[in-house]
C-alpha cells in the first residue's frame, strides 16, 4: 500500500550556522562515523540498488521487478541521482533516497508517482518539484544518525538545485490484514491532508476491510512517514494498493 502522494514546502537550510570559537591545541578530533554524497558512478549506484533488494526485497519480502538478481533496479534510476550515506570504516553504503528532479522527470515523461495515482492538481508545482522514494537505511545502522544526514543531504540538494518542493509517497505493510494501514489512513485524515487544491486521485484506490480501528493501531505511524510529518509535509489524500 502506498498512502497518497506527500508534498512539503522546502527552502530551510541544511542545518543552522553554528558561531567559531577558539579552542587549544589537542588531539585530532576522530572521524566522523558516516558520509552523506551524491552517487558519482555505476558502482555507487548499484551499491545503493543492492541495498535496496536487501531491505525491501529481503527484510520486507516485497516482490521486486528487477533485470539482475539481487539489485532493486527500475527504469527511473537512470534519470535519477542517488543519495547515499557511506559508513566511513567500511566503505559500505548503508543508507540511501532517490531524487528526481523536475527537468529530468520532464525527460523521463512522467514522476514514479504518475504510476499510483492521478497527479493533476499538482500540476503548477511539477517545475519545482522533487520526488523522492526509495528510501532505506540499512538494518544494522537504524539508529537515527543515517537518516538525519540523508535528510540534511536532501535539503543541501534543494538548497543547490533551487527547488522549492519536495513529494514522494511512503509505503504501510498490509501483512496484518490492514488494521495498520486503516488506523494510519484515519489518522492522516483527519490531521494532516492538504489543502483540497492539492489533493490527488488514486488509480487503484484501497479501501479498509473494517470501521472498527483498534486505538494502537490509529496511533501507530510508520517512521519515515511520522518523520515527514514533523519536518512539515502533508498527504494529498486517499492510500492506493500497490499489490507488489
Amino acid at each position: 500500500m502506498s498512502p497518497s502522494y506527500a508534498s512539503a514546502p522546502a527552502s530551510a537550510p541544511a542545518a543552522p550556522p553554528v558561531p567559531a570559537t577558539a579552542t587549544a591545541p589537542g588531539p585530532a578530533p576522530a572521524p566522523a562515523r558516516y558520509e552523506v554524497s551524491l552517487a558519482r558512478e555505476e558502482a555507487e549506484v548499484r551499491a545503493a540498488q543492492r541495498l535496496r533488494h536487501t531491505v525491501f526485497a529481503d527484510g520486507m519480502g516485497a516482490r521486486l521487478t528487477t533485470p539482475e538478481p539481487g539489485l532493486d533496479i527500475d527504469p527511473f534510476d537512470a534519470y535519477c541521482d542517488h543519495l547515499l550515506v557511506t559508513e566511513t570504516a567500511s566503505g559500505e553504503v548503508v543508507g540511501t533516497y532517490r531524487l528526481l528532479p523536475p527537468e529530468r522527470a520532464a525527460v523521463a515523461g512522467r514522476l514514479y508517482a504518475d504510476g499510483e495515482f492521478a497527479l493533476d492538481r499538482l500540476a503548477p508545482l511539477r517545475d519545482d518539484l522533487v520526488e523522492v522514494g526509495r528510501s532505506c537505511v540499512h538494518p544494522e545502522h537504524r539508529d537515527g544518525a543515517v537518516i538525519a544526514l540523508m535528510w540534511a543531504g536532501i535539503a543541501r540538494y534543494l538548497t543547490r538545485t533551487g527547488h522549492n518542493w519536495l513529494a514522494g509517497c511512503c509505503s504501510v505493510p498490509l501483512d496484518d490484514g490492514g488494521r495498520l494501514a486503516a488506523g494510519v489512513r484515519r489518522t492522516l485524515n483527519e490531521a494532516h491532508l492538504t489543502p483540497e487544491e492539492h489533493r490527488v486521485t488514486p488509480r487503484l484506490p484501497w479501501c479498509p476491510p473494517s470501521d472498527d480501528i483498534p486505538a494502537l493501531a490509529r496511533r501507530a505511524l510508520p517512521p519515515l512517514l511520522r518523520g515527514y510529518l514533523r519536518l512539515g509535509a502533508r498527504v494529498c489524500g486517499e492510500p492506493a494498493h500497490d499489490p507488489e
